[in-house]
């Protein structure tokens, strides 16, 4: 999923819109926060043989690893269901196809017994491989797909050793599923291809990488993506559009989340009464390579083809997301009873995909939508083409004007003093 997440997804979205000049009221029938459903996290640690590496605060990886996990324990929200997965934990031996299965639950996502998790996270000795997208595949079973807060929580110090399952395609596809899964990634060593792949795995999800390098800084990121998980988010409502508006999904107020192939276009359908007025935003992320000079266009056109109003948005490269929006206000009726008007919201991206790219699953699409009461005649219409600033406008515009005047007459006094004396 989107992040925006995913809680990042949603963000980027809103302020797209914003951008826009658009303003949300807080009430929607989808996609709305789910603070009252049980936040899960689950941390999964790799435990393989890199992780007797003694270079952090002068012991290993391990250690710190152990020392970090044992104060986020006790400083775990009551209401977070936690749980802990080990890749690399189990198998010592040299064979590829059973170290690559080498991960197991070490602590059940549940409510969190302490003294039970640290005893398990004191057992754990570096071990095998590091298989970390069969890792992924199991925390996410792990976690389920119920409502609520889901956070994967990884910690590595080497890239995966299992390919061609790659931990970048299993993050996508976990994505894909449209259950509001956040994947986090940390890093214990600065190592080039480990950022690219823990980046990759954190941005497919709209999820976060950081290096971290000393034991504080391992157990103060932990705490806060664990914290994060318990704040109130809003979850996006898995949708999927249409090849034409005729076959599109009928969408009310809420935040969807959809993938769209590379140059596809989605089609989604709002109703919108006399009155009302529909404001719009999408977010299209690039979670993997695309190449440069890309661009999103969201339309709103009637059921008969004819474009009402577009946003657009471009972008070069610089990003990995681009975003635009949309408001279309319809007049009020003198007919209490006149029909709501079927608008076709068109969603078309320009990516391409770079050299060798998988362009399958499809890119993360956010999309916004909210179907208000229309502007009132007397609030927000534009006076003289100048908005709402009119006001602030001619009071600068009389302050200049009396200022003008005053150093004026100043002006001309001290020319008349000077010419008495």
């Amino acid at each position: 999923m989107i992040r925006t997440q995913r809680l990042a997804a949603g963000v980027c979205a809103l302020l797209a819109t914003l951008a826009a000049g658009l303003a949300f009221p807080a009430a929607a029938s989808a996609g709305e926060p789910t603070g009252e459903a049980t936040p899960k996290v689950d941390l999964v640690l790799d435990v393989s043989g890199s992780m007797r590496s003694r270079d952090i605060d002068g012991g290993s990886r391990m250690a710190a690893a152990k020392q970090a996990f044992n104060e986020v324990l006790d400083a775990t929200p009551e209401d977070v269901r936690l749980g802990i997965r080990t890749l690399g934990a189990n198998y010592p031996g040299q064979d590829r196809r059973t170290g690559c299965k080498d991960t197991a639950q070490l602590y059940p996502v549940s409510t969190l017994d302490r003294t039970e998790a640290k005893t398990a996270v004191a057992t754990l000795s570096p071990t095998g491989w590091t298989p970390i997208g069969p890792a992924l595949l199991k925390a996410a079973d792990d976690l389920g797909t119920d409502a609520g807060s889901k956070r994967i929580v990884l910690i590595s110090d080497g890239e995966d050793t299992c390919a061609p399952l790659d931990p970048c395609e299993v993050a996508r596809e976990i994505a894909a599923k449209g259950i509001g899964m956040t994947i986090d990634t940390l890093g214990l060593v600065p190592n080039t291809k480990l950022r690219k792949q823990l980046s990759c795995i954190a941005e497919a999800t709209g999820g976060t990488y950081t290096s971290v390098q000393h034991t504080d800084e391992l157990t103060d990121k932990v705490n806060q993506l664990v914290d994060r998980a318990a704040d109130p988010v809003v979850t996006p409502v898995a949708t999927e559009g249409g090849a034409q508006c005729t076959a599109a999904p009928s969408l009310k107020s809420g935040l969807y989340t959809d993938r769209e192939e590379f140059g596809q276009q989605r089609w989604y359908k709002v109703d919108v009464r006399p009155g009302q007025e529909l404001r719009a935003s999408v977010s299209v992320a690039a979670d993997r390579a695309v190449n440069p000079d890309y661009g999103v266009l969201l339309q709103a056109v009637t059921a008969h083809g004819r474009e009402i109003v577009r946003g657009e948005a471009a972008g070069n490269g610089r990003t990995d997301m681009v975003s635009t929006g949309l408001r279309y206000p319809k007049a009020e009726s003198d007919d209490d009873s006149a029909p709501a008007e079927t608008v076709c919201l068109q969603v078309t991206n320009s990516f391409s995909a770079a050299s060798g790219v998988k362009t399958t699953p499809g890119l993360p699409l956010e999309l916004t939508v909210d179907v208000v009461g229309g502007p009132s005649q007397a609030g927000d219409v534009a006076s003289f083409g100048l908005g709402r600033g009119w006001w602030l406008l001619g009071v600068l515009v009389l302050t200049g004007f009396l200022a003008g005047l005053v150093w004026g007459w100043v002006s001309r006094w001290r020319v008349a003093v000077w010419r008495t004396n």
